[in-house]
């Protein structure tokens, strides 16, 4: 059977000079019927790996969603830009998309309970309405949803929208002030704000002492401008102290603002610094006798007396008068003194014991305690 099978093969390969006419190399042997025709190598090929997006790095940070549109004429909606310039007599409604929605807006409009504002929650959003706009409802407009759970909300962070709407009035350049002449306070722990906002957006706004007269220049390293809140002073000193205005530039017309006065904080911010002291400690039937409490604190900062004394329980009737007033103490260092003052009169043995003052301010509380005795 292998001989047919050579014989075979021989005949093929004379056929095939014939017909090409050329010599089949010598070299080569006749592969076997069957026989793999492919040459295997030995080449190295690198798999290619599927690149796959790491979801946990971006998911890892939550996405801010923006809720807030505007509400434009004939039922259109857009997106409000960061900041918004609008003619002062102009309306405004926003909305802001979810069930549960919180809002802030300048607080001038919450002073007076201003009826030309409204909110309103709907079933799928809120609804800020604004009519008959002033230059002094110029401010920021923000809302965000809220996570509630019975009836304790948190804001939620991924829910937000907001807008600065400039609010322009002819002859009008800057927010208007309450009064013609503020104060501000500069404490040396955290930033202060000279609050001359414009109403303009391309206004340019610079700021100037009035004595001696010239302009302070907002260099970004002490003092910057932010045109939402006005210049800040980043790290407030006793040099900064003394009289400043604003002076606002648009259009070929120029306008200055209310006068602020500068003055520096001597006592940093925290509980309050409280002493007190009795009239005497030692008290016969009869006599008066008053017990002082006293703090020093920061100039803008209230404090709440709360007394406790011996006679509280049998209603002893005693007076008390609480009264503060802004002391200069040298090198231009401005601090309020706070102080109550608990009074008994025609003093009987139920009065001996410890009289009790508790200051409070929004740093915290202190307790001081003194006796009187029945002499």
């Amino acid at each position: 059977m292998k001989v047919w099978l050579l014989l075979g093969l021989l005949l093929v390969h004379e056929a095939l000079e014939d017909v090409t006419g050329q010599h089949l190399p010598k070299n080569k042997r006749p592969k076997e019927p069957g026989e793999n025709r492919i040459k295997p190598t030995n080449k190295k090929v690198k798999p290619k790996i599927p690149k796959i997006k790491d979801r946990d790095s971006a998911d890892s940070t939550p996405k801010m969603q923006s809720i807030m549109m505007q509400v434009l004429d004939k039922g259109r909606f857009q997106k409000p830009a960061a900041t918004l310039s609008l003619l002062a007599g102009q309306s405004v409604e926003l909305r802001c998309k979810g069930s549960r929605i919180g809002w802030s807006y300048p607080a001038y409009l919450d002073t007076f309970k201003d009826s030309r504002i409204s909110v309103k929650q709907n079933e799928r959003y809120g609804q800020l309405t604004l009519v008959n706009s002033t230059s002094a409802d110029t401010g920021e407009f923000s809302c965000w949803g809220q996570l509630c759970s019975g009836y304790i909300c948190r804001k939620d962070e991924t829910k937000t929208g907001s807008t600065y709407i400039f609010f322009t009035e002819k002859g009008e350049f800057f927010v208007p002030s309450p009064s013609y002449f503020d104060v501000v306070y500069l404490n040396p722990d955290r930033q202060a704000v000279v609050p001359c906002r414009v109403t303009v957006l391309s206004a340019k706004v610079t700021l100037h002492r009035e004595f001696p007269a010239k302009e302070i220049p907002a260099n970004g390293t002490d003092i910057v401008y932010d045109m939402k809140r006005g210049f800040v002073y980043l790290q407030p000193h006793s040099e900064h102290q003394g009289v400043v205005y604003c002076r606002a530039e648009a259009g070929g017309r120029s306008q200055i603002s209310v006068k602020y006065q500068l003055l520096y904080v001597a006592v940093p911010s925290g509980p309050p610094s409280t002493t007190i002291l009795a009239s005497s400690n030692k008290v016969k039937s009869g006599d008066d006798v008053s017990v002082l409490c006293t703090v020093l604190g920061e100039p803008d900062v209230e404090v709440e007396f709360t007394w406790i004394f011996p006679g509280q329980k049998d209603e002893r009737p005693v007076t008390i008068q609480d009264t503060w007033r802004l002391i200069h103490r040298g090198l231009g260092h401005t601090t309020r003194l706070s102080q109550s003052v608990i009074t008994v009169e025609d003093f009987e043995t139920i009065d001996a014991g410890y009289y009790i003052c508790t200051a409070q301010n929004l740093q915290g509380q202190t307790t001081v305690a003194t006796t009187v005795e029945f002499s």
